[in-house]
C-alpha cells in the first residue's frame, strides 16, 4: 500500500502542485455561500433559509467510477488538527448510518496524510478509497449535513479556514493484484 501511495503521490505531484498555485476556486464539495435576503438577481433556490429553517444540504457529488480512487487535499499547516476533526465527524456520521451504502464506503475509506511537505509547504492528507462503491457519492459534506446539520456551518468555517486549495481526485482501475495469488494449474 505505502509503494502504491508513494508512486501515486511521485506521478501526480507536479498536477497537483499546478492545481494547487492557482489561487483557490470553489470546489463541487463546498456548500454555497448564503446570499443576503433580497440580494437582487438571486434566484429563490438560493435565497437563505427563513429563520429557524435548517440550510439545505448542497447538491454536489464525487462520484468515483473506478475500483479505487484517491482524494488528495492540502490543509495548512497550522489548521491540521481542524481538518481531522472534521474527518473524525465524518466516521462517526459514516458508521453510524442506517445507509448501507455510506457503511459500505466508510469500510473502504481511509484518510492517509502525508509524511513529507506537500505543495507550497501544505500538509497533504490523501483519501484512499478502496475498494469504491462504484456510483457512491464520496462528498462528504452532504453526510455531514445529514447526520449533524445543527454542527455542518461550523464544520465548514473549520473547513474553509483550513484548506490550503482545491482538492485532486483519481479514479483507478485494477490493472493487477499481487496480494491474490492464482490457483496453481493442476497437472495433467
Amino acid at each position: 500500500m505505502r509503494s502504491l501511495l508513494a508512486a501515486l503521490f511521485v506521478c501526480t505531484a507536479a498536477g497537483l502542485s499546478a492545481a494547487v498555485q492557482q489561487p483557490p476556486a470553489p470546489t463541487p464539495q463546498q456548500p454555497p455561500a448564503p446570499a443576503a435576503p433580497g440580494t437582487p438577481g438571486t434566484p429563490p433556490d438560493q435565497q437563505p433559509p427563513a429563520p429557524g429553517t435548517p440550510a439545505p444540504a448542497p447538491q454536489t457529488t464525487r462520484v468515483l467510477a473506478g475500483d479505487a480512487g484517491l482524494i488528495f487535499f492540502p490543509v495548512k499547516p497550522d489548521r491540521t488538527g481542524d481538518f481531522e476533526k472534521i474527518m473524525a465527524k465524518l466516521k462517526e456520521a459514516l458508521t453510524t448510518s442506517k445507509d448501507a451504502t455510506l457503511r459500505e464506503q466508510a469500510a473502504g475509506w481511509k484518510v492517509f496524510k502525508a509524511v513529507e511537505p506537500g505543495p507550497n509547504s501544505s500538509v497533504l492528507y490523501v483519501f484512499v478509497i478502496d475498494p469504491a462503491v462504484k456510483g457512491g457519492d464520496y462528498a462528504f459534506w452532504k453526510t455531514l449535513y445529514d447526520a449533524f446539520p445543527a454542527e455542518v456551518q461550523q464544520l465548514y468555517r473549520l473547513y474553509s479556514a483550513a484548506t490550503a486549495g482545491g482538492q485532486s481526485l483519481l479514479n483507478l482501475q485494477l490493472v493487477e493484484s499481487f496480494s491474490t495469488p492464482k490457483p496453481p494449474i493442476p497437472n495433467r
